[in-house]
C-alpha cells in the first residue's frame, strides 16, 4: 500500500469540515490530517505537518482562499484544491483561483439522494488524488483501488456495428482535458487564428463553473468560446465547452455538426465523459474528426479515442513533459488509440495542420 495523501480541510463552515471529512475518509488512499477554520489556524498546522493537498474555501472570514492561495504558492506550493459554492459570485472566484495556481476545483457537499451523494464522493476522492500526483512533478503511482463501478460510454451512446456516416468536407475537432486542463486549454485555444475548425471540448469541471471558464476563455482567445446548448452548431472560428454535470454528444444533420446536451450517470468517473463525446465523434464525424487527449489522471477518453482512431480520425495527446498529470494521454497512448503525441506549445500547430 503507498502511503495515505494527507490533507488538510480549510473552511469556515463546521458542517463542510464535517462532510469533507467523512468523504474523505472513507477512501483508503486518504487520511484527513487536519480540519481548520481559517487560513490563520491553517498555517499553524503546516508548521508542525505538511500535507499532500489543501482543499481551501473560497469565502472566509479574516483572510480569505486567494489571499491565503497566493501566500501558499509563493512561500511553500502545495496542491490547493478550491471548495466553493454553486454561486456566480463563487465560480468566478474559482476561476481566479485557478489562474493564481489552484489544481482544481470541487463543488461544497450538500444533502441529496444516494446516488448524489456517491458521485460527489466519487468526483472529491478523485479530485484529491489527482491533486496529490501533482505534487513534485510526476512520478509512477500505483492505480488506486475504484470506489464506484466505472460506467462506458455504452450508457449514454450505444457502439455503432459499422462504419461512421458518410462523410462531409467539413472537419471537427474535439478535445479531453482534466487536471491541468485549464491553463492547457487556456495555451491551446489563445495559439489558434479566429478562422479555426470548430471545436468541442469536456474539461472536468464543475456544475456552473463551466460557464465561468468560457466566459475567460473568450475574453482572451481570438476565437469565440461558449458554454455549449443543446442544437448549438459547431462551426469555424467557435469553440463549445461542455456544462459541468452534464455530457455533449457531437452529432450531425446533413452536413451540419450540432452538438447535444445529454443527462445520464458518471462514465469513466466523470460528467462530462471524454469518452462519450470521443465516441459521437467516431460515429458522426469519423475520418473528419481531429480528436486532442490533454493532462488529467485516470483513462476517461482513452477508450473514445481509440474508436476515433479505428474510424480514421486524427488522434493527438499532449506529451508526458508538458502534462501536470500523464493519465489520460498515457492511457490513450497504451491502447493504441494515438497517432502523434506532441508539446503542449505544438496542439494547436498540429490540429491546423490536421485540418487543413
Amino acid at each position: 500500500m503507498p502511503p495515505k495523501i494527507k490533507v488538510l480541510i480549510v473552511d469556515d463552515s463546521a458542517l463542510v469540515r464535517q462532510a469533507l471529512t467523512e468523504i474523505l475518509s472513507s477512501d483508503p488512499h486518504i487520511e484527513v490530517m487536519a480540519a481548520a477554520p481559517d487560513p490563520f489556524v491553517a498555517a499553524e498546522r503546516i508548521k508542525y505537518c505538511v500535507p499532500d493537498v489543501i482543499t481551501l474555501d473560497v469565502e472566509m472570514p479574516r483572510m480569505d482562499g486567494l489571499t491565503f492561495l497566493h501566500k501558499i504558492m509563493s512561500q511553500h506550493p502545495i496542491p490547493v484544491v478550491m471548495c466553493s459554492s454553486l454561486t456566480g459570485d463563487g465560480s468566478d472566484t474559482a476561476m481566479k483561483a485557478l489562474e493564481y495556481g489552484a489544481v482544481d476545483i470541487i463543488v461544497k457537499p450538500k444533502m441529496g439522494t444516494k446516488q448524489f451523494l456517491e458521485e460527489s464522493r466519487v468526483r472529491i476522492c478523485d479530485t484529491i488524488k489527482a491533486a496529490a500526483m501533482t505534487r513534485g512533478k510526476l512520478r509512477p503511482v500505483a492505480r488506486m483501488r475504484a470506489v464506484a463501478p466505472k460506467l462506458t460510454a455504452d450508457v449514454i451512446m450505444e457502439k455503432p456495428p459499422g462504419k461512421a456516416m458518410i462523410q462531409t468536407p467539413e472537419k471537427v475537432v474535439v478535445v479531453g482535458a482534466s487536471t491541468g486542463g485549464t491553463e492547457a486549454l487556456k495555451v491551446f485555444l489563445e495559439m489558434l487564428p479566429e478562422n479555426s475548425p470548430g471545436i468541442v471540448i469536456v474539461q472536468h469541471m464543475p456544475e456552473h463553473f463551466t460557464a465561468a471558464f468560457a466566459k475567460r476563455l473568450d475574453s482572451t482567445c481570438r476565437v469565440t468560446v461558449k458554454e455549449a446548448e443543446t442544437n448549438d452548431s459547431v462551426v469555424t472560428g467557435r469553440v463549445l465547452i461542455a456544462p459541468g454535470n452534464h455530457h455533449v454528444l457531437l452529432k450531425r444533420s446533413g452536413a451540419r455538426y450540432y452538438v447535444e446536451i445529454k443527462d445520464g450517470p458518471l462514465v469513466s468517473r466523470h460528467r462530462p465523459s471524454v469518452d462519450v463525446l470521443f465516441r459521437s465523434a467516431a460515429r458522426y464525424a469519423g475520418k473528419n474528426a481531429v480528436g486532442v487527449i490533454m493532462t488529467g489522471m485516470g483513462d476517461d477518453g482513452a477508450r473514445g479515442m481509440k474508436e476515433m482512431y479505428d474510424a480514421g480520425a486524427m488522434t493527438l495527446s499532449q506529451d508526458e513533459a508538458t502534462c501536470v498529470v500523464y493519465g489520460m494521454p498515457q492511457e490513450a497512448v497504451k491502447l493504441g488509440g494515438v497517432q502523434r503525441t506532441v508539446p503542449l506549445q505544438q496542439i494547436a500547430a498540429e490540429v491546423l495542420r490536421s485540418c487543413s
